[in-house]
């Protein structure tokens, strides 16, 4: 059921997600998880060993509920785009500062921008397998439309709680822009997941079984 391509894809996934990790942690500061180059190592070689490992049982437990790899891969793709979305707003806050207020709005922007046109790619040619989709163009502005609207609940929300929420005293300003970056994703991804599966991707990839 699994072809080179899958497994090409979730290892390149999981490598990704060591390498977004990095930034991340650096800013954040975990005093018990020193980073370094080990570290960086340690953390692509882990993370694509256990992306393979959890594509391998996603497609196993699809021989009885086909729907489960698909949902596997939406949720790989999702992963991916987090930490791409985290790494690049973990790297502009270090280079600008950008914690809080407008700069901070500015950043996590710009930082969902670039995940999200990867999320398109990874999503129609991956997930929904919706290469072969004639309309282009209403897909294209089908992704744009929902996209917008998850870049608006994205911003908001994650303003919401790191303009309009006291962190507790154990967060630092750094922890507390991923705090809202965390509940930012959360909520995006549920109106994306929605929006991609009944509105984009409808003709070619709903996730009800090949």
């Amino acid at each position: 059921m699994l072809t080179r391509r899958d497994y090409g894809a979730v290892a390149f996934i999981g490598a990704c997600f060591g390498l977004f990790a990095v930034p991340i942690l650096e800013n954040i500061k975990i005093s018990f998880l020193p980073v370094g180059w080990g570290m960086g190592i340690a953390l692509v070689i882990s993370f694509t060993v256990l992306a393979v490992l959890a594509l391998m049982v996603s497609a196993y437990v699809s021989r009885w509920v086909p729907v489960f790899l698909q949902v596997a891969k939406f949720s790989a793709v999702g992963a991916f785009n987090t930490f791409f979305d985290w790494g690049i707003l973990n790297v502009l806050i270090a280079m600008f500062g950008a914690v809080g207020g407008v700069g901070y709005a500015i950043a996590k922007g710009t930082s969902f921008t670039f995940s999200n046109v990867g999320s398109y790619f990874w999503n129609k040619y991956w997930t929904f397998d919706a290469g072969r989709a004639s309309k282009v163009g209403r897909e294209v502005t089908a992704f744009i439309v929902v996209s917008l609207f998850g870049l608006i609940i994205n911003i908001a929300v994650s303003s919401l709680v790191v303009n309009g929420i006291h962190p507790p005293a154990v967060f630092t300003p750094q922890r507390w822009a991923n705090v809202g970056a965390a509940l930012a994703t959360v909520a995006s991804l549920i109106w994306n997941f929605f929006g991609y599966k009944f509105f984009v991707f409808k003709s070619a990839g709903s996730l009800d079984g090949d």
